[in-house]
C-alpha cells in the first residue's frame, strides 16, 4: 500500500496556537489546566478552557457567522495549510472533521427551532469548514467518542491508500459545555483537582477544549526527519456502554493489527503515548493491553495532564505532539502521575526523556467499547 506522510500540523489549545509553540510549552512543563468559574457550572472545576480574549479567532474571515467550534477548527485547519499549501479546490483533497459533540452549546444558548437543529448537526459545521477553504469534494464526518481523533486519521490514511485522494485535511475539536460538563459528573467521572493519569490517587478526568489538525499526504515530504504514518487499526469489546473491558485484550487485538500494518517488530516501539484519562477502569484497562502486547517495558506518557480530554481532538493533539516528540528525540513526560496506580506494572514516564526514537504506538479508547491504535514512524 501507499505510505502516508505528515506534512504539517498544528494544535489550538489554551496553552499556545500552533503546534511548535505547543509543543515548546509542553517541554517546559506548561499545563493548559486551571481552577475555572464559570456559567456552565455552579461551582469552581479545574479544566483546560480558552479564556474569552484568547485570539485563536483574529484570521478567521467574518467570524461572526462560525460558532466557535466551527472558530476552533478554522483557524487550526488555517494554520496547517500555512506550513504545506495543498489544493483544497482539488478533486484529489478532502477534509475529515472529527468531534463528539460539535456544536451541542447551541441548545444551551439559543431556542431551538430548525435552524438550530440543522447547526447542531456535525456535517453542517463540516460543510462551513469545507466551504470557508473551498474544498470541492464532500467532507467526512468522523464522531466516534474519544477514538475520534485517531479513526479520523485512520479514515485519511485509507482514503489516501485507495488512491482515490492524495492529500487528506484531518481536523479535530471539541469545546466544553454545560451538557458535557454534567454528562461526565452524572457518572462522577469528573476529578476534584487536577488529573493524575495512572497514578494511585487518581479519581477522574480533567476535560478541556481545544482543536488539532493534521495534514496527510502520498507524497514523501523533501525535508528530513519526517513522520509516517505507518499503521492503524479499531476494535471494540462490547463490554459495557460507559465502561471498559475488564481485561484489555481488545486494545491488545488493535495495537497488534497496528504494529502488524506498519511492518515493524514490537521492540521497534520506543514510546507509548496512552490515552491516560485518569479514571479507575481505562487506566487499568490500558495497562492489562500494553502487558498483553509484551510493551510492558516501553516508557509511556499520557497528556491529559497538559490539555484535559479534549475529546474529539485529542487523539489528534496528541499524534501531533507525539510526531513532534519523535523528530526532536523526546518523550515527555506524565503530568500528575506520582505512584504506580495500576495491577499490572507500566513504564510511566515521569521526566523529560531525550535519546534516538523512532517509532510511536497511540492509542485511545472511549465510551461503547471502542479501541484504536495507530504508529507513527520517523524517516531520517
Amino acid at each position: 500500500m501507499k505510505p502516508v506522510f505528515i506534512i504539517a500540523d498544528n494544535i489550538v489549545s489554551p496553552i499556545a496556537l500552533t503546534a511548535n509553540e505547543n509543543f515548546d510549552l509542553l517541554k517546559a512543563g506548561v499545563s493548559g489546566i486551571q481552577l475555572h468559574h464559570t456559567t456552565i457550572a455552579p461551582e469552581p472545576f479545574y479544566a483546560a478552557l480558552f479564556n474569552e480574549d484568547a485570539g485563536f479567532t483574529a484570521s478567521v474571515n467574518n467570524a461572526d457567522a462560525y460558532t466557535k467550534f466551527e472558530r476552533l477548527l478554522i483557524t487550526s485547519v488555517q494554520d496547517a495549510l500555512s506550513l504545506a499549501p495543498v489544493d483544497c479546490a482539488g478533486k484529489r483533497t478532502v477534509l475529515i472533521i472529527s468531534s463528539t459533540k460539535g456544536n451541542i452549546s447551541l441548545i444551551e444558548k439559543e431556542p431551538f427551532n430548525a435552524d438550530v437543529k440543522r447547526r447542531v448537526g456535525l456535517p453542517a459545521s463540516a460543510r462551513a469548514v469545507a466551504d470557508y477553504f473551498h474544498f470541492t469534494t464532500n467532507p467526512v464526518v468522523v464522531s466516534h467518542a474519544c477514538i475520534s481523533g485517531l479513526v479520523a486519521l485512520i479514515t485519511g490514511m485509507r482514503l489516501l491508500q485507495s488512491g482515490r485522494f492524495d492529500h487528506a485535511v484531518v481536523a479535530g475539536a471539541d469545546i466544553i459545555t454545560q451538557f458535557i460538563l454534567s454528562g461526565f459528573r452524572s457518572f462522577h467521572a469528573i476529578s476534584n483537582a487536577p488529573c493524575k493519569p495512572f497514578d494511585a490517587q487518581r479519581n477522574g478526568i480533567t476535560l478541556g477544549e481545544a482543536a488539532a489538525t493534521v495534514v496527510l499526504s502520498v507524497e514523501k515530504p523533501q525535508t528530513k526527519n519526517y513522520i509516517r504514518l505507518s499503521g492503524g487499526a479499531v476494535s471494540n469489546d462490547a463490554n459495557h456502554i460507559s465502561g471498559p473491558s475488564r481485561t484489555g485484550e481488545e486494545l491488545h487485538y488493535a495495537i497488534e493489527a497496528a504494529v502488524k500494518e506498519a511492518g515493524m517488530a514490537k521492540s521497534a516501539i520506543d514510546f507509548i503515548s496512552a490515552h491516560g484519562t485518569a479514571t479507575i477502569y481505562n487506566d487499568e484497562m490500558e495497562a492489562k493491553a500494553i502487558q498483553l502486547s509484551g510493551l510492558q517495558q516501553v516508557p509511556v506518557n499520557s497528556l491529559k495532564g497538559y490539555y484535559g480530554h479534549t475529546l474529539g481532538a485529542a487523539g489528534l493533539i496528541e499524534t501531533v505532539a507525539s510526531a513532534h516528540s519523535l523528530k526532536a528525540n523526546m518523550i515527555l513526560p506524565t503530568p500528575g502521575f506520582e505512584t504506580p496506580g495500576t495491577t499490572v506494572p507500566l513504564h510511566i514516564n515521569k521526566v523529560l526523556q531525550t535519546g534516538i526514537y523512532g517509532a510511536c504506538l497511540k492509542t485511545a479508547s472511549g465510551f461503547g467499547g471502542c479501541n484504536a491504535a495507530i504508529v507513527l514512524q520517523k524517516a531520517i
